[in-house]
């Protein structure tokens, strides 16, 4: 029972290590669910420990890897010589073809153990799973297993079509993810579950680097806007009717405790006005650094209520105003920066990033869009390719504004490097690193103003 203890307090403590809140109460609950459940019915246990532990479904993807960490299918390879590659594909095609999941569950494992090793030595060997599938290439089985499912004598066409390949689709990608687990255990064996743990899974969405993103994740974080949107929302509510109640008129405080011996007993405060801010985006949508604009834009969109005015402006090379494609209803995430592409003029000769002529069309276009009482946030990496960064540019910018904030998605240590102009802006306005998107909506609950 120790080591279950072990297992137990070693899934909790990783989980934690990747963001997820996880305390006392919720170890102790997780105990008396495995003591409860017992640990002959893996997938039972699983459900159990994610009902005890996890706060959201978003956590799930990433407690199913450490669980299996934890809690592994098994020890060792698998048993006998492991088959060759042709082998493995007419099995792999039949068991994908019969949706037989304990049998893709065993061949993901003969897989890694005949195609994923790597190293020769017993310090250095290891189990990729990324060389498996590249050596067994399950996605080139698609009409072969589809022709299966069919039979000899079946056919179709159009939409039936569509959905059967989606359903194959889908279950290659299952076994790809069993490949990825089976690898991750193979290596854990060896290394340690709690290293393997924290550094050989991916994380939830929201501590994904901006830069770095895959397709997918940044799927999911598009899909995360509105929920994290409702979070901000109410927050910053709660500090407009704080910052509405005002701060306390020291003056007037102590002429009014004279009657009260000099005992401050009624405080009185100095009212404010409530104003709504303005907000003006400036994002580079160029590259990498487009993931990070495309859902800070979506973010602020759905924050729109919060603000008396918002104006949205994309660049590359040149600056356009997109602002109406971010429209209530129009700004749907998987669509956002192809419409912005499509409909807005970015590039003129060239298609690299120039921030001194973006920043100054800006000013010079659109510098009415900027008064006391507007907020600017740029969004971009501060690279410039070598071109001049017109620092006057942004210097006029931050005497027209309220206040400038510059949110940077490249890490602190590489601000300055190679044509990197961010030390020569960060003068002149307030540089924050914002590499994901947890960054982004701590920095966006304090910086936004009220």
């Amino acid at each position: 029972m120790t080591d279950v203890a072990g297992r137990i307090t070693g899934l909790a403590g990783a989980l934690r290590a990747h963001g997820v809140r996880i305390g006392t109460g919720e170890t102790v609950d997780a105990a008396r669910a495995v003591e409860a459940l017992g640990l002959a019915d893996r997938e039972l246990l699983r459900e159990g420990l994610a009902a005890t532990l996890l706060h959201g479904p978003g956590q799930r993807a990433l407690f199913d890897s450490v669980f299996d960490l934890y809690f592994p299918r098994g020890v060792g390879g698998p048993d006998g010589a492991p088959p060759d590659r042709e082998t493995l594909r007419d099995r792999l095609a039949e068991a994908l073809a019969a949706d037989d999941r304990a049998l893709l569950a065993r061949l993901a494992a003969e897989a890694v153990d005949g195609l994923g090793g790597y190293g020769s030595s017993p310090g250095s060997d290891g189990w990729s799973a990324y060389q498996t599938l590249d050596r067994l290439r399950p996605q080139t089985l698609l009409a072969r297993v589809r022709s299966d499912v069919r039979g000899p004598d079946g056919g179709g066409a159009g939409f039936a079509d569509r959905l059967l390949d989606d359903e194959i689709r889908r279950r290659i990608e299952e076994f790809r993810r069993m490949v990825g687990t089976e690898a991750r255990r193979r290596v854990a064996e060896r290394r340690g579950r709690d290293e393997i743990a924290r550094r050989g899974v991916r994380p939830t969405a929201d501590r994904v680097d901006f830069l770095t993103a895959g397709r997918d994740q940044l799927v999911e974080l598009r899909r995360a806007v509105q929920p994290l949107a409702r979070k901000l929302a109410t927050r910053l509510a709660a500090r407009r009717r704080r910052a509405a109640r005002g701060t306390i008129d020291l003056r007037r405080t102590l002429r009014s405790s004279l009657s009260t011996g000099g005992v401050p007993i009624r405080p009185v405060l100095r009212r404010r006005r409530p104003v709504r801010p303005e907000l003006v985006l400036l994002c580079d949508v160029s590259g990498s650094v487009s993931g990070f604009s495309d859902f800070t834009m979506l973010l602020v969109q759905a924050l729109h209520d919060q603000f008396s005015k918002v104006r949205v402006f994309a660049f590359v090379n040149r600056l356009d105003e997109v602002t109406g494609l971010l429209d209530h209803g129009r700004a749907d995430p998987d669509g956002l920066s192809a419409r912005i592409r499509a409909e807005a003029v970015l590039t003129g000769w060239h298609g690299s990033s120039d921030y001194g002529v973006a920043l100054g069309e800006f000013t010079e276009r659109y510098g009415g869009a900027v008064g006391p009482r507007t907020t600017v946030f740029v969004l971009g990496d501060a690279r410039t390719n070598m071109s001049d960064p017109n620092l006057p540019a942004v210097r006029e910018l931050s005497r027209r504004a309220r206040r400038v904030y510059w949110l940077n998605p490249e890490p602190r240590d590489r601000w300055g490097t190679g044509d990197s102009a961010a030390p020569a802006y960060a003068e002149l306005a307030e540089m924050h690193e914002c590499r994901t998107a947890r960054q982004l909506s701590g920095l966006i609950a304090r910086l936004l103003p009220v």
